[in-house]
């Protein structure tokens, strides 16, 4: 006989329950996330992780160590060797949303830090950031396929979070910009990052100079797996990842031997780390002065964009 289900009782769609069953495992292991939205799409196992900043769309301490939570999470549940044929995430996939996909490193939280002279603050926000980049770069140890799309300008370190994934894309108004030389300052894990995919020469050049490029550009210069139409990064994403699928072992065994072969990522960026807390330390006044007055001009900047994007939604 058959069970009858009153009107009251729940009906949930399987996938909707598989996403919820993923989601809340992965919550329950991680703690609190604050600045990230979790998304899982069952049908080609990918879970997306979509930052969300709260203030400005700045990669802030609290965002870093949301990703870090995450992909430490999905590596415990499902990193062992023996639970590769149940873990239902083969793929993690990265997006932002609004007018900016980053504006880079936290420069209120740089500024507070220097004002207490923090030493240790500045340290964990660069372990954050190299933390989560080598996540990235080893696929969670060959576990799944690291993807980010880039849908709008993405300034300065904050690049270096999607960069350090396996796969990167761009939509074709996306462009890319390290400004940070021209305060006397330098993102913490770009010349590691950078110098993997475009070699050592072009991503010296884009660094030093601070000049912005086109998605079209960065691409050519090797910063990029493919530019594609507005709003079709995320489509561009789903159809890898399904094409991928039959595939997924022998993709994650080469992007983490050629990962392997590239170096000892977390020795470098250690090492990238320290020199860049000793770089903010020595910073001069009026270079600190300079800080405070971009990170001004970013509040008056995002104030205006943020009431034309109102205004038109």
């Amino acid at each position: 006989m058959f069970q009858s289900v009153t009107a009251k009782a729940p009906i949930r769609h399987p996938a909707l329950a598989e996403s919820c069953e993923v989601i809340d495992a992965i919550r329950y292991n991680a703690g609190f996330l604050p600045e990230v939205e979790l998304a899982y799409e069952e049908a080609i196992k990918t879970l997306w992780i979509t930052i969300k900043p709260e203030l400005k769309p700045v990669f802030t301490l609290q965002l870093l160590d949301s990703l870090v939570k995450i992909q430490g999470a999905v590596f415990a549940l499902w990193g062992a060797p023996d639970q590769y044929h149940r873990a239902p995430v083969r793929f993690l996939a990265f997006r932002g949303t609004g007018p900016f996909f980053t504006l880079g490193g936290d420069l209120d939280f740089y500024l507070d830090c220097l004002a207490r002279n923090d030493r240790a603050a500045l340290t964990e926000y660069a372990r954050l950031s190299a933390e989560g980049a080598v996540w990235n770069a080893s696929g969670l140890n060959g576990l799944v396929i690291t993807l980010s799309t880039i849908h709008a300008k993405a300034i300065g370190g904050g690049i270096d979070a999607p960069r350090s994934c396996n796969v990167m894309i761009a939509e074709e108004q996306a462009s890319f910009v390290y400004p940070e030389i021209k305060f006397n300052h330098f993102p913490i894990t770009a010349v590691a990052i950078l110098s993997r995919r475009m070699g050592q020469r072009a991503a010296e050049q884009m660094l030093l100079s601070g000049e912005e490029m086109s998605a079209r550009e960065f691409h050519l210069a090797g910063g990029l797996e493919a530019v594609v139409p507005e709003g079709t990064g995320e489509a561009w994403i789903r159809k890898y990842c399904a094409e991928s699928l039959p595939i997924h072992a022998a993709r994650t065994a080469l992007f983490s031997a050629f990962n392997r072969r590239s170096g000892d990522l977390r020795e470098e960026l250690a090492h990238l780390g320290q020199i860049w807390a000793d770089c903010m330390l020595r910073l001069s006044p009026s270079a600190i002065s300079k800080l405070q007055r971009i990170a001004q001009t970013q509040d008056r900047m995002l104030a205006r964009v943020y009431q034309r994007h109102v205004a038109h939604a």
